[in-house]
């Protein structure tokens, strides 16, 4: 073992029952290089951020890990695509959980490590470009304000990874408050009512500990964790942006976003816009997901009933009742957000019919989401045939009329701080890839800098240009994560 590096490891996750993890080794990659480092991360978890880059790559060698850490692959269940599945870890690694200085605790976990008993025939290694993938979008997701895992690191590996054709190597060190799923619950509810009473109890514990002494505290968690998704989706629909592959097992218990495999941002707006390769009948699609969210939270109630009351029937009922407060709960966010994005503090002015009475213009414009928000008081900005739309030129006088000219300046405001100027182009993320995959790294930093700054203009207007709607029509991405 070596020094600390600033890591204060504990290990709670391994005091649960021991069908919940598997021991597994950090394959020790020999030739490994550092390609990028969050350095901004590291000092707010109160890394030794020098000794850390000096140290050569610490996570690159399994007998070189930092004092006080371990290595165990997770046990889970997921629902993919609706089919369920028993899964795990099968190529990352939780080396232990970091406690900052201020006591905050974040899970330090390896992806693309090595394969683990989990791994279902897989290699369990990673390719650069989704480990970069997930490096540049999770940092717009935080730079967004919208609660998502970090990275701490990329490296590549020195050894190549065989899938359609052979890429190099990587290995991602992913940050997170936990990573206890929807598909934890699974696991533990297939295992009896003990496993889930353990993990549950574990979740109140290490999450929300002010449900600790309620008398019904976990229907308490159930609801948290409504409130916690509501808000999470509400988000990502206010920016966008579409995870891609929503399955149970990628719904974390505490709201973070999490698995960026083929995650990408709308365009031109489009209801039903979808860009995974492997989602055929738009199951995940971007006007789908808070139903989908819907759905998973069912499960996670399904594995929940038994802590709620011997009598199924009233357990039923329960869940049933705190699940239907999942659409009003998260409308009201949804309708929040998006009345300040057109520049409305006060939600009550409008109602869903507003907002979507625009979106609807959106969609039958080919208009840019995100550029159409920016620029929503700056007409000569937005698409030609919008603003001539007879129909938008009411609605948008309705909106002017709801803000009061007297409260203009201060609206304008109100919408450049919620209103993104850049958000990660999927042309220009795939241009970014290529190029580090081609051993330029570039590309990727300049529009790492640029997207870490969303608000902010750019000085380079490519970077606020939507591709072209032909290249979005044909765009696909891959769960390579």
């Amino acid at each position: 073992m070596t020094a600390t590096f600033g890591f204060n490891f504990s290990d709670t996750y391994s005091q649960l029952p021991k069908d919940f993890i598997k021991k597994a080794e950090l394959y020790t990659f020999k030739n490994a290089q550092h390609q990028i480092f969050n350095t901004s991360l590291a000092v707010s978890l109160g890394l030794d951020q020098n000794a850390i880059k000096e140290s050569n790559y610490i996570f690159a060698n399994g007998n070189n890990l930092p004092h006080g850490s371990s290595s165990i692959a997770q046990a889970y269940c997921g629902h993919q695509f609706g089919h369920f599945v028993k899964l795990g870890d099968g190529r990352a690694l939780l080396l232990g959980e970091h406690v900052t200085p201020d006591q905050k605790r974040y899970d330090i976990q390896l992806k693309g490590s090595g394969p683990t008993e989990f791994s279902r025939g897989g290699d369990g290694f990673a390719a650069l470009g989704p480990m970069l993938r997930e490096y540049l979008i999770s940092e717009s997701i935080h730079a967004l304000g919208i609660p998502t895992t970090r990275s701490l690191s990329v490296i590549t590996t020195g050894q190549p990874v065989f899938r359609e054709t052979t890429l190099k190597g990587a290995m991602l060190t992913r940050i997170a408050q936990s990573h206890i799923r929807v598909g934890t619950f699974q696991f533990a509810s297939l295992n009896g009512k003990d496993h889930v009473h353990a993990l549950a109890e574990y979740t109140i514990n290490r999450h929300f500990p002010d449900l600790k002494n309620q008398g019904e505290k976990f229907e308490g968690l159930l609801l948290r964790v409504i409130d916690l998704q509501s808000q999470l989706i509400a988000q990502w629909m206010s920016v966008g942006f579409i995870h891609g592959v929503m399955n149970t097992d990628n719904m974390s218990i505490c709201g973070e976003t999490i698995d960026y495999g083929p995650c990408a941002f709308l365009n031109h707006f489009k209801q039903d816009t979808v860009f995974s390769s492997i989602d055929r009948n738009g199951r995940y699609a971007y006007g789908n997901q808070p139903i989908i969210a819907h759905w998973n939270l069912a499960r996670f109630a399904e594995s929940l009933l038994i802590l709620f009351d011997e009598d199924i029937d009233i357990a039923k009922e329960k869940a049933l009742s705190m699940l239907s407060l999942f659409k009003e709960k998260y409308m009201s966010c949804w309708v929040g957000l998006m009345a300040k994005k057109i520049g409305i503090e006060n939600s009550s002015k409008i109602d869903e019919k507003f907002i979507n009475d625009f979106l609807s213009l959106l969609e039958k414009h080919g208009a840019d989401f995100t550029s159409s928000f920016r620029n929503l008081n700056n007409l000569n900005q937005l698409k030609d045939s919008l603003i001539h739309d007879d129909v938008f030129v009411q609605w948008n006088n309705q909106r002017i009329n709801l803000i009061g000219q007297e409260n203009m300046s201060s609206s304008q405001k109100m919408m450049d701080s919620i209103n993104p100027c850049v958000i990660p182009r999927n042309h220009l993320v795939e241009q970014s890839l290529d190029d580090a995959n081609n051993g330029n790294l570039e590309t990727f930093h300049k529009l790492l800098s640029v997207v870490q700054h969303p608000f902010s203009m750019p000085e380079n207007p490519m970077y606020l240009e939507p591709s072209s709607p032909e290249y979005e029509q044909s765009y696909r991405t891959f769960c390579g994560t």
